[in-house]
């Protein structure tokens, strides 16, 4: 009779089935390199991320100003990300700007999603953001501060072969021997966004700093993110922080590189009293970071309602009940639970990525409507902010 596998051998063993299922599924769904690659995208959808007209659209492609792009067999226009780019600078320069990147005076907007739950959504959010606000012309740097390394894992990497030695932010932020930020950067698939990724390496910051504490070792923990963001600050307009479900060395590190913070919450009270705990333990936290000199001042914070579905009357109870105490600090547009983007994650894409004949048009609509209006929400607070 065979001898029953030890509990360390069993987790191995599923964590290498697991691997393996997950290596043949990306190979399956982005072959033949297993990486990602940007769809293209139709005059009506170019047209309105650069808001023109496809009219207009089609006279700059008879003015010979639009760049030469690839036909669909039915002779319709696709362009790549990068044409969009091209476009931009073509229209750039008259009255209305079409180069949305920061100005002198400007500083670079840092935004953490966070909550202390998992399931809230930060990571959907947090990636949904970034390529919409790529989209529409911003340079991006998105790090994931999640051990977990989730948004990594989207943008078509696998932490645990890509970076088995080194490459993720542990690299920067540790304290012996840490290299400078450009050395960790990943580009993406996804042109004007750039990563940087995390993986289980990630965790030993969390076990280090505590040495590193008594040590005195400077900077402290909770500079240490500003501290290695400022070496390329000048190449971004924008940093987001995909910050790990728990509140640890990591989270308040990241914290304290924040201009804003983007608390992500789904409407029901379970939810919404593990929330509170959060706020609280937060508060407590950050009152010993600020005594120790940690910056404190926030642009802006906001509470972003996640998965919600417009008829459960329950949801809609705890929405009020959000507004009703926390008023203009809840955003306006809730992002809505939606089959289309759950579907789209089973190949480890967001909405932004799929092709909308993949999908029920009127449920891909409906999804993409509400994180236009969501991440168009952030645009304007970030406008704001740069007293735009």
């Amino acid at each position: 009779m065979a001898e029953p596998l030890l509990i360390n051998e069993r987790v191995r063993a599923r964590a290498d089935t697991l691997g393996t299922a997950l290596d043949a599924h990306m190979l399956a769904s982005f072959a033949p390199d297993a990486r990602k690659v940007l769809r293209r995208f139709s005059a009506g959808e170019v047209a309105d991320l650069l808001g023109i007209s496809t009219s207009f659209l089609r006279k700059l492609h008879f003015d010979g100003k639009a760049p030469e792009v690839e036909t669909s067999q039915g002779g319709r226009r696709q362009y790549s990300a990068d044409d969009i780019l091209t476009l931009r600078r073509t229209l750039d320069g008259g009255k209305t700007s079409y180069l949305p990147n920061r100005r002198l005076g400007e500083k670079l907007q840092v935004l953490s999603f966070l909550n202390f739950k998992g399931g809230s959504g930060k990571t959907t959010s947090t990636i949904h953001t970034a390529q919409r606000l790529a989209l529409k012309g911003y340079r991006v740097l998105c790090v994931d501060v999640d051990p977990q390394a989730s948004l990594t894992v989207l943008f078509g990497y696998r932490p645990e072969y890509d970076f088995l030695d080194q490459g993720t932010l542990y690299d920067a932020l540790r304290y012996d021997d840490p290299l400078p930020l450009s050395a960790v950067i990943q580009d993406t698939f996804f042109p004007a966004i750039d990563l940087v990724p995390a993986g289980l390496m990630l965790q030993e910051f969390e076990h280090e700093t505590p040495r590193a504490l008594i040590d005195n070792v400077q900077p402290a923990f909770y500079a240490r993110m500003a501290a290695t963001l400022s070496e390329v600050e000048a190449d971004y307009d924008v940093v987001l922080f995909d910050c790990p479900p728990q509140l640890g060395y990591l989270t308040m590190s990241a914290l304290c590189a924040s201009t804003s913070v983007m608390i992500t919450i789904v409407p029901n009270m379970l939810d919404v009293a593990s929330m509170a705990q959060f706020l609280q333990m937060s508060a407590d936290l950050l009152d010993v970071v600020a005594d120790a000199g940690a910056p404190m001042s926030f642009d802006f914070m906001r509470f972003l309602i996640n998965r919600y579905e417009p008829n459960d009357g329950p949801q809609q109870q705890v929405v009020s009940f959000l507004r009703t105490l926390f008023k203009d600090e809840v955003m306006v547009a809730p992002m809505l639970k939606s089959t289309a983007i759950s579907d789209a994650g089973l190949t480890q894409q967001t909405i932004y990525e799929v092709e909308r004949t993949q999908f029920n048009r009127q449920t891909y609509d409906r999804a993409l409507e509400s994180l236009n209006a969501v991440n168009d929400e952030i645009e304007q607070l970030l406008h704001h902010a740069w007293r735009r």
